[in-house]
């Protein structure tokens, strides 16, 4: 260890003190008294309040994915959680497994998930403070409470999906805290504490496997210098473990997901830009958080702007700066290094999902941020040497209820989807995923004008996302226009051509126009991919009766049949294949069943009554053609039908 690492705490101070060794940190059986409990108390409920907006607030985006899936909540679903890749959107197995656990309590109310997420970063902000506390770390208080009520952690929170976040923040913390008191103690009990936590905290969230190089900048900065015996050596499982789950997760992301293809065409350079410019965006929406928004615009990204490289150039500025200044405090650099490393699973060097349509986003800095945050809280306590504790005492409790007001305000925005969507359109109109996805809630309320709008604005931007044309031609569809949805939809076929859904609504669009020799073709794919659609079986009947197809006809309405013994139209249907063809005892035994099932049909009397009187059976089919000209007087085939069938009386006699 060099002879700077033995100093007191006092000469190596600069405009923020490191961290002091890590003998002189509290012990871990120290006693609370009444001001910490009252702090915690004041914390949490701090932290309640400022999310009160996200207290009853709705599900969002891909909320019914994380609040799990029909097929999913059994044993078996528990089993496939773990065990099968793609069974759930990423593979974050006790992140799933919380869920799994949350569903019989909460159901699909999304209130119980708001709270538990609320619950679990005020719980992150009391083991940030213990952490602190326990390395005596200044403004640890302060530091807590701005963690607690940043605006920019309200994606985390509010958001039920990211619950991920906070879940993975709470084992991290809890392992960072067991790791400190392995490191006082060496006790193996709280290296298998520490190591335990750790492994929860990565299969809830991958970007805690960068918790260990987060300890070694602790350690570092602490010490000094780094022994490879005392420090490096019982952080390898940590490495390994992070390092494993990290790469088997990018695959996942890459291979399952879809991180891949032209949205994550760049060059080693181009990735390098894109972090440089990430880095500063993040630091810069925690120290300024204004026009803080759900899907942040796309960056375009260009090797031959000589611009764009100041961002990395400057980067790679600052920390030269700041090794160069550690003889005077080491902790400017530790807090850069803690957030610029938790940050690189997500700086673009990996590909990430959410590439696609931004390449920043609040959540993602979540644990991140915690660099910044504390030398911030520790640099401003330190302003009481010039300005007084009073002063600085103040200032810290304005700047908490300015931040404290920003997240309620913040969370107001994700108190349901479209209210997120709109916000997001208002600060940034390009973002085609907020059009595509509020284009796709406005089918589902029936405003299919507005709907249109938005889906058609988000296929400027990728004409070839499937979801897109499907929502589009749906809307166009409701919208009685099925000579524009028959286009669309034949796009989509030729990107998806066994997606079911689109076959069936491209048949139905050709019919609609007539164009029912068409339409065939669509709904036999769409049979042959899953035979049990009973409407869809009828459409193709229906289809094949209207072009004089009558023997294959009948094989679709007998299955329909077959999936629903009570499908009347089916009934309806094969009586009138069955009369064209002469099969008439087939037919009256279908149009019977018909009358039962409405007796007070006109046209079910009608039919029965006409097949009655071609077999022969004038006497019975007279009180058929009798109620259908009850129920409708004006019915004149009925009229002509019962003289003809009185005619045929003597002849019977």
């Amino acid at each position: 260890m060099s002879r700077r690492s033995h100093q007191s705490p006092s000469a190596l101070a600069g405009t923020v003190p490191p961290i002091v060794p890590a003998a002189a940190a509290i012990p871990s059986g120290s006693t609370w008294g009444s001001g910490e409990w009252l702090f915690i108390l004041g914390l949490v409920l701090a932290v309640f309040a400022a999310y009160q907006p996200a207290w009853h607030a709705g599900f969002i985006w891909d909320d019914d994915a994380h609040v799990m899936p029909p097929d999913l909540r059994s044993w078996h679903g528990l089993w496939r959680i773990w065990f099968e890749v793609g069974a759930v959107q990423q593979y974050y197995p006790l992140l799933h497994t919380f869920s799994w656990l949350e569903y019989p309590l909460f159901g699909d109310n999304p209130v119980g998930y708001h709270l538990v997420n609320i619950g679990v970063h005020a719980l992150n902000a009391v083991l940030l403070w213990l952490i602190l506390r326990r390395l005596r770390v200044p403004g640890a208080q302060l530091a807590a409470g701005i963690f607690a009520l940043h605006p920019v952690m309200v994606e985390s929170v509010a958001w039920i999906t990211e619950i991920k976040n906070t879940l993975s923040g709470a084992f991290c913390f809890g392992a960072a805290l067991a790791y400190l008191r392995f490191d006082e103690d060496r006790r193996r009990s709280s290296y298998a504490l520490a190591l335990g936590l750790f492994t929860l905290a990565v299969l809830s969230k991958t970007t805690a496997a960068t918790l260990p190089g987060a300890l070694l900048v602790v350690l570092w900065w602490q010490r000094g210098s780094l022994v490879r015996r005392r420090d490096w050596l019982p952080l390898l499982p940590f490495f390994a473990i992070g390092a494993a789950d990290g790469l088997f997760v990018a695959w996942v992301e890459w291979k399952v997901i879809g991180a891949q293809g032209a949205d994550f065409a760049f060059t080693f350079v181009e990735r390098g830009l894109i972090a440089g410019r990430a880095i500063w965006f993040y630091l810069g929406k925690i120290i300024w958080p204004a026009d803080l928004i759900f899907i942040y615009p796309r960056w375009a990204i260009s090797q031959a702007e000589a611009g764009q490289f100041l961002y990395p150039l400057a980067v790679l500025a600052g920390l030269g700066g700041l090794w160069l200044t550690r003889w005077r405090s080491r902790a400017p650099l530790a807090a850069a290094l803690i957030f610029i490393g938790t940050l690189l699973p997500v700086l673009g060097f990996l590909n990430v999902y959410l590439f696609v349509f931004s390449f920043v986003a609040d959540h993602l800095q979540y644990l991140a941020s915690v660099g910044v945050i504390v030398i911030a809280a520790a640099g401003g306590v330190e302003l009481r040497r010039w300005l007084g504790a009073p002063l600085v005492r103040g200032l810290g409790f304005v700047l908490l209820a300015v931040l404290g007001v920003l997240t309620w305000r913040q969370s107001r925005m994700y108190r349901d989807a479209e209210t997120l969507y709109r916000r997001t359109l208002d600060k940034n109109p390009a973002a085609w995923l907020a059009h595509g996805n509020l284009g796709g809630l406005l089918v589902k309320a029936g405003r299919y004008d507005e709907a249109i709008e938005h889906l058609a604005i988000a296929r400027k931007f990728h004409p070839e996302k499937t979801e897109l044309m499907f929502n589009l031609s749906l809307a166009l569809l409701r919208q009685h226009r099925p000579a524009e949805a028959v286009p669309v939809l034949e796009e989509l076929l030729r990107a998806k051509p066994d997606d079911v859904e689109s076959l069936v609504y491209l048949g139905d669009a050709l019919v609609v126009q007539q164009k029912i020799a068409e339409a065939v073709p669509y709904y036999e794919r769409a049979v042959r991919l899953n035979p049990d659609l009973a409407a869809v079986q009828n459409n193709l009947g229906n289809a094949l009766l209207a072009t004089g197809r009558l023997d294959e006809a009948i094989g679709h309405f007998e299955q329909v049949l077959r999936l629903n013994p009570g499908a009347l139209e089916a009934h309806y249907n094969l009586g009138l294949v069955f009369a064209h063809l002469g099969r008439l005892p087939e037919a009256i035994a279908h149009d019977e069943v018909v009358l039962r099932l409405k007796p007070d049909d006109a046209e079910a009397q009608f039919n029965l009554a006409t097949v009655l009187l071609q077999a022969g059976r004038a006497g019975e089919s007279i009180p058929h053609f009798q109620s259908a000209l009850r129920l409708e007087p004006g019915l004149s085939p009925a009229r002509a039908g019962l003289e003809a069938a009185r005619r045929q009386m003597p002849l019977a006699r």
